[in-house]
C-alpha cells in the first residue's frame, strides 16, 4: 500500500510540468496570470495561441524544412549504417572491430565539443545556413546508432545465406538489396524512428548552423520566438507552439511502438 502511494506521488510529481504545459497552452493569450498557473481555463483556444506563433514566428517554413531534415537524413542515416553492419559483418571487412569503433566512436564526444569547428568548417565550404548543410550534419549523427544496430542484427543472420545467394549467381549488392535490407527492416524502422525524433527536437545545430527562416528548424524557431515573451509574446502563444510542433513524433512512436519495439529488440542480438 505503501508502495503504491509513493508511486502515484512521483508519477503526479513526473506529471506536473506536463499538466502546467497542456494547462497554459490552451488558456487565452490575454488572460494568462502567473499565480493562477494550475488553475484551468474554461475558454479553449490552444489552435488561436498556434495560429498565432505560425504568424508570429514564421513556422510554416520552419515546419516544412524540419518535415525534410528529418525525413530525408534519417532515412540515408539507416541505409548508410545498414551498408556499414553489412560491409563489416557480411562482407568480413578486414579490421572490420576497427572500422566499427570508428564510426560508433564519434558519439562519445559531446556534441558542444563539435560547435566551433562545425561553425568554422561550414563557413569556409559554403555550407553555414543552407538546407543541404543540415542535412549532411544530421545524415552524419544518424549513422552511428543506425550502423551500431544493424552490425548487432546482421551478427544473428546466418551467413549460409550469403553464400548460398553467391552461389545463385547474385552479386553482393543485389544481395543487400534483395536480402539483408528486407529482413532487417524493423531493425531499420526502429532506428528510424529514433533518429527522426533527435531530428525533429533539435535545437543546438539549429542554433549554431542556422539563420534564416526558411531553414532553420522549427525548434530554433520556437526558442527565438520563447526569447520574446518579455517583449509581447504571450507565454500561452510560446506554449501552443512548442505542444503542437511535438505532436508529430508522439503520433509517429504511438502508430509504430510494437514495430519499434520489435525492432530493436532484433538490434540487439
Amino acid at each position: 500500500m505503501i508502495r503504491r502511494a509513493v508511486l502515484v506521488v512521483l508519477g503526479l510529481v513526473w506529471l506536473g510540468p506536463t499538466y502546467l504545459l497542456l494547462v497554459n497552452a490552451a488558456r487565452p493569450a490575454a488572460s494568462y496570470d502567473p499565480g493562477r498557473a494550475w488553475a484551468p481555463s474554461s475558454d479553449f483556444a490552444l489552435f488561436e495561441n498556434f495560429a498565432r506563433a505560425l504568424d508570429s514566428a514564421n513556422l510554416t517554413q520552419s515546419l516544412a524544412s524540419t518535415a525534410l531534415y528529418a525525413v530525408v537524413s534519417p532515412l540515408l542515416g539507416v541505409i548508410i549504417g545498414a551498408l556499414a553492419g553489412y560491409t563489416i559483418v557480411v562482407l568480413r571487412l578486414r579490421h572490420g572491430f576497427f572500422w566499427f569503433i570508428l564510426i560508433f566512436g564519434g558519439t562519445v564526444f559531446p556534441s558542444q565539443m563539435l560547435l566551433v569547428p562545425l561553425f568554422v568548417g561550414y563557413s569556409d565550404a559554403g555550407l553555414y545556413d543552407s538546407r543541404l548543410g543540415m542535412i549532411l550534419i544530421y545524415t552524419a549523427i544518424s549513422v552511428p546508432l543506425a550502423a551500431f544496430v544493424l552490425r548487432n542484427f546482421y551478427t544473428g543472420v546466418a551467413f549460409s545465406i550469403f553464400e548460398a545467394a553467391r552461389m545463385d549467381g547474385a552479386s553482393t549488392w543485389r544481395i543487400f538489396w534483395g536480402i539483408y535490407l528486407p529482413i532487417s527492416l524493423s531493425a531499420l524502422t526502429a532506428v528510424f524512428i529514433l533518429e527522426f525524433t533527435f531530428v525533429w527536437n533539435d535545437l543546438i545545430f539549429g542554433l549554431t548552423l542556422t539563420q534564416t527562416e526558411d531553414v532553420r528548424p522549427v525548434m530554433t524557431a520556437i526558442a527565438g520566438l520563447m526569447t520574446d515573451v518579455y517583449a509581447g509574446t504571450p507565454v500561452p502563444v510560446g506554449l501552443a507552439a512548442g505542444l503542437v510542433v511535438s505532436l508529430p513524433t508522439v503520433v509517429l512512436f504511438l502508430a509504430t511502438q510494437r514495430l519499434f519495439a520489435r525492432g530493436l529488440s532484433l538490434g540487439s542480438v
